[in-house]
């Protein structure tokens, strides 16, 4: 047991071992919420702490106990940190920063969904996560609903996809999914698999990330019932895979449902070949699917963790050739105002005619391809 975790235990009176530390509900209980709590696990001063109640006053703050015993209490530039706890710097806001950047709220036909592309559908159905990441796009909402939607409202949402027969993937998020108990997640897959035309549901989750316990027997049985159910989760760093973490998505994936990841570059965090390649690379180890790397979005306050966009670019040209390529992300922005993902990413044709494709290798050599000689 290191000395960071023991900060932990003793500030909750609690040990690795204890029936409550396994507990999802006394994590989700017992989650940081201001600069007091913060200051009995990490290294603060009064000033740090005059600023995070300073960002405290518009976003809020929650971290579980698992998650903030990852933290190195000495460290102010510590990844897992920076991802939890806040900065002053969020009280910035630049003029391209929007509270609701990707445009949701015009793309939501009735309360709860929002529809951007022709086949799919994203229901939000809570409010709450584990933790209130500082990075987060959709924090205008996160946070600010203590609880979960109500039946009227998932009838409602309910309604509108079997009304509308296009829509063949289902992408449940929020807040996040699993803050919800097993019997209020139920109701909303079973209503969904009531839809014949909805072939795929999707849950967006950080929980194997931020409140490992969670992922119980009897939530995986439950989910095993709705079939074909994907998962995707959200590790941006390696230092957040640990026993606990790995576990959580071996679980996952043993009950026979796919798990993705999708990371946002962080500038200070992961904004590295190096990072990211240490990231994948274990995520795929624990059979975790490697999906997208985010750009980071136009969020209200998050103009410290943006990067140029050309970092990510120059990430994905290290990784290819270099890592399996199922172990790269696809890069990506989501479009200001609702455009949806664009892939980012590096170009390795140099030219095209009728006769041939010129092209360049991931060790910059150069290779012609013929076209064929009939053409459609």
């Amino acid at each position: 047991m290191n000395d960071r975790n023991d900060r932990i235990f003793q500030a909750f009176g609690v040990s690795a071992d204890s029936p409550e530390w396994k507990d999802w509900r006394w994590q989700y209980r017992n989650r940081i919420r201001d600069a007091s709590g913060l200051s009995r696990v990490l290294d603060m001063s009064d000033a740090e702490k005059a600023d995070v109640t300073a960002c405290l006053a518009r976003f809020r703050m929650a971290v579980t106990p698992y998650y903030a015993s990852l933290i190195d209490p000495l460290d102010p530039r510590d990844p897992v940190r920076m991802q939890a706890v806040p900065s002053i710097r969020e009280t910035e806001v630049y003029p391209w920063e929007t509270p609701d950047p990707l445009g949701e709220e015009k793309a939501s036909p009735v309360k709860n969904i929002v529809r951007r592309y022709p086949d799919r559908a994203l229901f939000l159905v809570t409010g709450c996560c584990p933790m209130y990441c500082r990075h987060c796009t959709r924090r205008r909402l996160v946070g600010e609903r203590d609880g979960a939607i109500t039946d009227a409202e998932a009838d409602e949402a309910l309604d509108y996809i079997r009304r509308t027969p296009e829509i063949r993937d289902v992408l449940i998020s929020g807040g996040d999914p699993l803050t919800m108990s097993d019997a209020r997640l139920e109701y909303i897959l079973s209503g969904l698999r009531t839809i014949e035309h909805v072939e795929v549901v999707r849950i967006g989750t950080r929980a194997p990330v931020t409140l490992p316990m969670r992922i119980t027997p009897e939530l995986l049985a439950m989910l095993k019932k709705y079939q074909p159910v994907w998962i995707n989760t959200h590790f941006n760093h390696a230092r957040e895979l640990t026993e606990d973490s790995a576990g959580a998505c071996g679980r996952i994936v043993d009950a026979g449902i796919p798990l993705g990841n999708q990371s946002v570059l962080l500038r200070g965090i992961n904004d590295s070949a190096g990072a990211i390649k240490d990231l994948m690379l274990k995520l795929v180890k624990i059979r975790v699917r490697p999906y997208y790397l985010y750009q980071c979005d136009l969020v209200e306050g998050l103009e410290h963790f943006r990067t140029d966009v050309r970092t990510g670019i120059g990430i994905i040209r290290e990784l290819t050739g270099n890592i399996s390529g199922f172990a790269i992300p696809e890069f990506v922005a989501d479009a200001p105002g609702g455009g949806g993902k664009i892939p980012l990413g590096p170009n390795y044709v140099v030219s095209v005619d009728d006769e041939k494709v010129v092209m360049e290798n991931y060790l910059g050599e150069i290779y012609e391809y013929p076209q064929p000689a009939e053409r459609m």
